[in-house]
């Protein structure tokens, strides 16, 4: 396989298990970046998938844990609808340590709530995105997240292909660590792109046809069959786009081609109970609206009752995983949609790169 040289030698990552934190400030970057309805968090899982690395770290002696991370696109402005205070409770259940909520995350009010800490409490930064600093990944402000701590742990997979402040500025500053949830996004993101087991069958919908072709084209050199739905398959038709056999375009469709058709639901889940690893990242429709969710629903069971290794991701996706509750019925759910895109494609990823 000619793609070997893209990925990421996960050995070559310097992993939390292998650093000393006894007595260490450790700033911990998550991703809490969730949908929030009318105060209710939508996406648990995302909160979820930091719990093994902060565990890991509250077992040793002195220690004393921030947590960080973006939610939605504030622009640099301190947006209260964007505060992660709403995420408190939340994770005070999930992590069942006391939560301490800061309401920024550089300068003083840091540094003396790391003072005051008690033990088995953690910290809960504000928002990184509330300073323009972060996504433009200004060098003052990554010293400034860097400063009040000793070691840096990056936990969030689904931000690694940004190169923005608290993703790779920070770990330029202080000693940096991939965290447990990172790792195993690595690993089985790995799983599905090295020498899978055949046939292998990747799933690709949503929208956006020119960020989804470069996976369609590493798929199609090494995957049996890709299956195309949502709108990059009316776009792929559209634009009359040649792929080989390997690729499947819809041969039909529900009304105005908001969803895939019968024929082709039929076709796509004989092809997916054949397969020995599955992959599918975005909707076949616009399964936010009855009754274009039917294309999606129809395959989500075939992935789910299929005997296959299966990998999910995507945010759309995952939320109809939750909302149906059949998180654990899936082998492994990725908590990037972009990130994911990018890794598969075989592209470098910063957040990752900085961790080597």
């Amino acid at each position: 396989m000619t793609h070997g040289s893209c990925f990421v030698n996960f050995m070559e990552i310097k992993k939390i298990q292998d650093g000393n934190f006894e007595g260490k400030k450790v700033l911990v970057r998550a991703d809490f970046n969730v949908a929030i309805v009318d105060g209710k968090i939508q996406e648990k899982f995302k909160l979820e998938a930091c719990k093994q690395t902060i565990e890991f770290l509250a077992t040793q002696a002195g220690t004393k844990i921030a947590v960080t991370s973006h939610l939605g696109r504030p622009d640099g402005k301190v947006k209260l609808d964007f505060s992660l205070k709403q995420l408190q409770g939340e994770l005070e259940k999930i992590l069942n340590k006391k939560i301490v909520f800061v309401s920024d995350c550089v300068g003083n009010q840091v540094s003396k709530a790391l003072e005051t800490l008690g033990q088995g409490e953690v910290l809960l930064l504000e928002n990184v995105r509330f300073h323009g600093g972060e996504e433009s990944n200004e060098e003052e402000f990554a010293k400034q997240l860097a400063e009040n701590f000793d070691v840096y742990v990056n936990d969030a997979f689904s931000v690694c292909h940004r190169d923005q402040a608290s993703v790779t500025g920070v770990a330029k500053y202080i000693p940096s660590f991939g965290g447990f949830w990172l790792q195993k996004e690595i690993e089985n993101l790995d799983k599905v792109l090295k020498n899978p087991q055949l046939p292998a069958v990747a799933i690709i919908g949503g929208a956006k046809i020119e960020t989804k072709l470069p996976l369609i084209n590493l798929f199609e050199s090494i995957y049996t069959h890709i299956l195309v739905g949502g709108k990059i398959a009316n776009e792929a038709i559209d634009q009359d786009l040649k792929f080989s056999s390997k690729v499947l375009l819809p041969i039909d469709f529900a009304q105005d081609r908001l969803d895939i058709g019968k024929k082709t639901i039929q076709i796509f889940k004989e092809i997916i109970a054949q397969a020995k690893v599955i992959v599918w990242n975005g909707p076949m429709g616009k399964f936010e609206e009855s009754p274009f969710d039917k294309g999606t629903r129809e395959i989500l069971q075939a992935v789910i009752d299929s005997s296959a290794y299966t990998l999910i991701g995507g945010g759309e996706s995952v939320q109809v995983l939750e909302e149906n509750s059949l998180m654990d019925r899936v082998s492994f759910v990725s908590t990037g949609g972009g990130a994911m895109l990018e890794y598969l494609s075989g592209n470098a990823m910063p957040g990752i790169e900085v961790l080597r």
